[in-house]
């Protein structure tokens, strides 16, 4: 089932990316770009937790 899923998504991308290669570039850029601030957000939350216990 697992590889079954995993090829179906690989199908999409690949369609994807023949049919709307800029289309598929921005949602690629948003999506990174909304990991770096997730990622940046719970470090400064971490920071400020540890920084409590002082």
């Amino acid at each position: 089932m697992k590889k079954a899923v995993a090829a179906l998504l690989a199908a999409f991308g690949l369609f994807w990316l023949v049919t709307d290669p800029q289309g598929l570039a921005q949602s690629a850029q948003k999506a990174g770009g909304n990991g770096v601030d997730l990622t940046g957000d719970v470090f400064d939350a971490l920071i400020a937790f540890v920084g409590e216990f002082d």
